[in-house]
């Protein structure tokens, strides 16, 4: 049984999902900065260019090496910015089912990049790799992540009570851990099916990567 994904690149029309590079450092590293970001992931606070480094060369190559997973960079097609990043983790693959994060560049934010390389990287899930289950899990106060989810046809599935520390900055510019609930979506193969299938407007395309 195969337990890990392939080497891929999964491509739609504004947006190249990709293995991240040792070029994405400098953005990267902005980017986990945000205070946004800062306050609901778990990432190294602050986050430097060594954090950077350690997760280009090392850290994400192992989610899909180890089986874990797959973290792609997020760019745009026309330009090769970085705008975000996307990971899939927490896989199983008895079940065939994962858990999917995102995270948006604050330069890129508002452009619906979020919901469609979601979008993109569920259908790929789907219908080349037969996965039956994506899992979404949303602090309960981060408005932006839970559109996203909504946007594409997550089903609210319950609470998972006091589940996640995030950040909250003080006023003196210091951060503070703070517990709260977490909200659990999914999407299964046949949300995507039939109707009005939202991936139809983002031109999906996938390859896989020869080495």
């Amino acid at each position: 049984m195969t337990t890990t994904f392939p080497d891929v690149s999964i491509s739609t029309e504004r947006l190249v999902l990709r293995p991240f590079e040792e070029a994405d450092v400098p953005a990267y590293t902005e980017m986990m900065n945000d205070e946004l970001v800062a306050a609901w992931t778990s990432a190294p606070l602050p986050y430097t260019g060594d954090d950077a480094r350690d997760w280009v060369r090392r850290i994400a190559p192992a989610q899909r090496t180890g089986g874990g997973g797959i973290a792609l960079a997020v760019t745009e097609f026309l330009t090769q910015r970085l705008v975000g990043t996307i990971r899939l983790r927490n896989t199983n693959w008895h079940t065939l089912a994962t858990e999917i994060s995102y995270v948006t560049a604050p330069w890129a934010r508002g452009e619906g990049y979020a919901t469609e390389s979601v979008l993109a990287v569920a259908k790929w899930l789907f219908r080349d790799q037969k996965f039956e289950r994506m899992e979404l899990r949303t602090p309960a106060d981060n408005t932006a992540s839970q559109q996203v989810a909504q946007k594409v046809g997550g089903i609210s599935e319950g609470v998972l009570r006091n589940a996640w520390i995030a950040r909250s900055q003080t006023e003196a510019g210091d951060w503070m851990d703070m517990r709260t609930d977490l909200i659990v979506w999914s999407l299964l193969p046949e949300d995507l099916e039939g109707g009005s299938d939202q991936l139809a407007e983002f031109g999906y395309a996938s390859f896989t990567e020869l080495n």
